[in-house]
């Protein structure tokens, strides 16, 4: 096993709690059936992806009021309420994160699917984003996971060798494609087992 010299966390569901339940569940008055067919197929996930991506929010949903015009209400308030589905930190895995950036043995980066036009309100509300040696923001480059540049870019752009490196995300198909480019991959299901993953590759967390 090669020695591990760098650490790229994902954010979203590692770090950061988001979730358009918390706004949709409401509007929904708890019907949990309606608001899975608003996101199947309204305001899909490929649909949000597209705009972490770099696209429009704004174009974004006007495109998508078009399509459904008699969801437009409902459409325009994922990006109108957006600050609301935007929950807390996750603690346990941001204490993992400060021993990790406390090690002088590794890089810590971050690699994230997440809206160029979104991405300011993140910086200011978790602090812990400051402590990264350098963050990929996916809707800044116009590329996103899992498509291979935005590896590729992630690899060259803070200096680090795949074999040397771990990948953390919560998508297993992201995880996927970065073990295609020879990344160390470890799909994140919460802080415990994130302890135990890393002590696999001689990591030890306290």
């Amino acid at each position: 096993m090669p020695q591990i010299k760098n650490i790229i966390f994902d954010l979203g569901g590692v770090l950061i709690d988001w979730n358009p339940e918390y706004v949709y569940l409401d509007v929904f008055n708890g019907d949990r059936q309606k608001m899975k067919w608003f996101f199947d197929n309204i305001c899909t996930m490929d649909w949000n992806e597209n705009q972490d991506a770099g696209y429009p929010l704004a174009k974004a949903t006007q495109e998508r009021v078009a399509m459904f015009p008699e969801h437009e209400e409902l459409i325009r308030m994922y990006y109108g309420r957006w600050e609301e589905m935007l929950g807390e930190q996750i603690t346990p895995t941001v204490n993992l994160l400060k021993q990790l950036v406390d090690n002088d043995r590794l890089k810590v980066v971050a690699l994230t699917n997440w809206s160029a036009e979104t991405w300011p309100v993140a910086i200011e509300r978790f602090e812990f984003l400051q402590w990264f040696e350098g963050i990929i923001v996916s809707g800044t480059e116009k590329m996103r996971k899992p498509f291979k540049e935005i590896y590729d870019l992630t690899l060259s752009r803070f200096d680090l060798i795949a074999e040397e490196s771990i990948f953390i995300d919560d998508n297993a198909r992201n995880i996927a494609a970065a073990n295609k480019m020879g990344i160390n991959g470890i799909h994140f299901t919460g802080a415990d087992v994130l302890i135990s993953q890393l002590n696999d590759f001689n990591i030890k967390i306290d």
